[in-house]
């Protein structure tokens, strides 16, 4: 039987993210972690950042990546690492997401009729390709900023 997705059985009780913090406020409340854990849940950035986050065409990419990428910066150089590290987290989404609408038809990776079985992959769209190489450029750029990369080391030692 092939590994079923972690989305499933997902307890949202031990999770570090709460939908019911505001981060803004409670920024010592905010964990790293891994890749894009937290970035549907942190308010207020998740809806300030949402709004732009869109990957349909390159064209669209471009412009939501290039929108959030600014706001990375802002959020940088006004030394909030919360609201960096969520619009780095939207940027390394946009990539993700994209690839997986390139990679499968739908962006449906498993089967929920056939026990979460892998689908084939190669079925997608090539638009989404070029969308996800759009966000995977902003996505490194922000990884690269040297006080953004500052700023993490900082926090992941204080806490966490």
């Amino acid at each position: 039987m092939p590994d079923k997705p972690s989305y499933l059985n997902f307890d949202l009780t031990s999770y570090a993210w709460k939908p019911d913090i505001n981060y803004r406020d409670h920024p010592e409340l905010y964990r790293v972690g891994k890749g894009e854990q937290g970035v549907l849940i942190c308010e207020p950035y998740k809806s300030e950042i949402g709004q732009y986050w869109r990957f349909k065409t390159k064209e669209i990419a471009l412009e939501s990546s290039a929108t959030i990428y600014a706001m990375f910066c802002s959020y940088v150089e006004a030394g909030d690492f919360v609201g960096a590290d969520m619009a780095r987290k939207y940027l390394q989404m946009g990539y993700t997401r994209a690839r997986r609408y390139a990679n499968y038809k739908g962006g449906k990776k498993y089967d929920e009729t056939d026990n979460y079985r892998l689908l084939e992959r190669g079925t997608g769209e090539q638009e989404k390709a070029e969308a996800a190489a759009v966000f995977y450029e902003q996505w490194k750029a922000a990884k690269a900023n040297p006080v953004y990369s500052t700023l993490k080391k900082q926090w992941k030692h204080e806490r966490g």
